[in-house]
């Protein structure tokens, strides 16, 4: 299932269910980030980190042939496309899940899979937290308020992620900036967190 970023109707009447054979959002396009590996214990999901990402720093929409971030994912951004990406475009990082602008959503990571989002981190006692942690990106940075769309859509797929993976919970969700304090800010003042907990509430 191909769901252009262009068009955000096109997940309309898609389940927002996780695939239990693949790991997969049924609700997201798919494009496979080499930038991942074996977790320790791929059942052991305990954790949702949200971040921010644009590129360049605070401009959205990317370029003519698709997405700056499905780049920088997939290995293959340019360096020479802006002065900024010289410094970034040798990193191997990924996530399991952006959230675009319009709330069109691309998976790079199969959920039992680890991807490399967190870095040096450390939440409960626990470090590592990439081994057993969900990454969900959502296009935008620390200075500009995130979309309605993108919060339907994030409700949504937390809610998918909770009723596939048991080990999750509501109060196992949290930012970047709180499992790497010294390194990260992210997702940023701008991140209502009481807008995103109260969609997860039981109505």
């Amino acid at each position: 299932m191909t769901l252009g970023r262009s068009d955000p109707d096109a997940a309309i009447g898609v389940p927002w269910t996780v695939d239990p054979a693949t790991h997969r959002l049924l609700a997201a396009d798919y494009l496979a980030s080499p930038n991942c590996d074996a977790r320790p214990d791929p059942a052991d999901l305990a954790l949702i980190v949200i971040h921010n990402i644009s590129l360049p720093p605070d401009q959205f929409g990317g370029h003519a042939g698709g997405s700056y971030i499905d780049d920088l994912f997939l290995n293959r951004l340019d360096p020479a496309a802006h002065p900024y990406f010289a410094g970034i475009a040798g990193l191997t990082v990924s996530s399991h899940l952006c959230i675009f602008r319009n709330g069109c959503i691309r998976q790079y990571v199969p959920f039992d899979r680890r991807a490399w989002h967190a870095g040096a981190s450390e939440w409960r006692g626990r470090t590592r937290c990439n081994d057993f942690a969900i990454g969900i990106e959502l296009e935008g940075s620390d200075f500009q308020p995130f979309t309605d769309a993108q919060y339907v859509a994030l409700i949504a797929t937390t809610r998918a992620l909770l009723t596939a993976y048991p080990r999750l919970s509501v109060d196992a969700i949290t930012g970047h900036s709180d499992i790497a304090p010294t390194r990260k800010t992210d997702p940023g003042p701008h991140f209502d967190w009481s807008r995103y907990r109260a969609g997860l509430s039981p109505s």
